[in-house]
């Protein structure tokens, strides 16, 4: 009988711990939502007027669309077209920052969609897919995308352009994807970053 109660108490015991690292691997709960999503999520809350259930469920939301996305890799040619086009666009920001801003906004969604997510057509869905995957780098396209309709001046356009080439380098390297500055291939530091 004491070997039963014993058994009874292992077997209820790894349920629970089951079930609540489950929670934690699928990024759910506050805790999960707030360490995966980062500045993301203080975004969401603020959109939410400071309703963070509200927030969670959008997030949740999010998860449950497009954490199952599998990022594509990028072949090496089509990986050094993109780092020499992206080092053309910030040199042409001297010259024409719109023009540039503009071209960086274009290549960053053409990139984003040859990784697997969607297209960026619907700029939304777009950002909200690679939210779940690169939290840590979006709202600096974000900031772009806003400068490419002709929303900034031209210190606030070269603040996006230096925001958004993190999520660029995330999305152009063949690392999974993680808080912090991605390394740039040999030819990328070449071109000045």
């Amino acid at each position: 009988m004491f070997t039963l109660v014993i058994i009874a108490v292992i077997v209820i015991g790894s349920a629970t711990l089951l079930y609540l690292g489950r929670g934690r691997v699928r990024g759910h709960g506050a805790h999960g939502l707030k360490r995966r999503f980062g500045p993301e999520y203080a975004r969401a809350v603020a959109r939410q007027d400071g309703d963070t259930k509200a927030a969670e469920q959008e997030l949740g939301a999010r998860v449950k669309e497009y954490g199952s996305l599998t990022e594509q890799p990028l072949s090496p040619a089509a990986r050094e077209r993109y780092v020499t086009r992206w080092a053309a666009v910030q040199e042409q920001f001297v010259e024409s920052p719109q023009q540039s801003v503009t071209e960086a906004d274009a290549l960053l969604a053409r990139l984003a969609r040859d990784r697997g997510f969607p297209d960026g057509e619907r700029f939304e869905d777009q950002i909200a897919a690679l939210s779940v995957h690169h939290a840590h780098y979006v709202q600096g396209y974000r900031s772009m995308h806003a400068a490419a309709r002709g929303q900034s001046d031209t210190e606030e356009m070269r603040e996006a352009m230096v925001e958004a080439r993190s999520l660029f380098e995330a999305l152009v390297t063949e690392q999974p994807s993680r808080p912090g500055p991605a390394p740039l291939t040999a030819k990328a530091t070449r071109h000045g970053r």
